[in-house]
């Protein structure tokens, strides 16, 4: 291999190794969504894992990270770090789906889809009474039950559940 492909080999190793390292650990068993409709429009669809929350009697714990952010990579960190506290109260409960996207779309781009309906993400906030509506955050988590209703008002952004009790009072709906 010559030094051009060498380099060429390298530079697409760089860019393919950040993309696979974003996201909530694997130790959380996360159902990673990817968009579709991309790059028009980034369509995240949970009716599959809405679909296996009720029949597993689950909640839904749904992550929004972008695979360019420094306090989504901070937030995973801290999850990959206090695994062995956090995992089992996350399996309890929840069916983790981590959304996957990036910085350079803006909100406007980004839908939810629940079954047939497909949400704009701000009309997507409004429908679940999210009050952060008035724009996108990243990283932004919202908790559903297993109709896709939200159960409670969630935080957003940086300094999001940096200890351990934080995320426990959040994963036990104490408000």
């Amino acid at each position: 291999m010559g030094p051009r492909a060498r380099i060429a080999l390298a530079l697409c190793w760089a860019l393919v190794v950040p993309a696979a390292a974003a996201g909530i650990p694997a130790r959380y068993a996360p159902t990673v969504v990817m968009p579709a409709g991309v790059p028009q429009r980034y369509e995240f669809d949970l009716t599959a894992p809405l679909q296996r929350a009720q029949r597993e009697r689950r909640r839904l714990y749904v992550y929004l990270g972008a695979s360019d952010c420094a306090y989504c990579r901070k937030y995973e960190a801290f999850l990959e770090r206090h695994a062995a506290e956090l995992v089992s109260h996350f399996a309890k409960d929840y069916l983790v789906v981590d959304l996957r996207s990036n910085l350079s779309i803006q909100a406007e781009r980004i839908y939810i889809r629940i079954g047939d309906r497909s949400l704009p993400y701000a009309e997507f906030q409004r429908s679940i009474g999210d009050e952060r509506a008035r724009l996108l955050v990243y990283p932004s988590v919202w908790l559903l039950d297993g109709q896709g209703k939200p159960l409670m008002q969630m935080p957003a952004g940086t300094g999001t559940f940096e200890t351990v009790p934080e995320q426990l009072e959040i994963l036990n709906l104490v408000q």
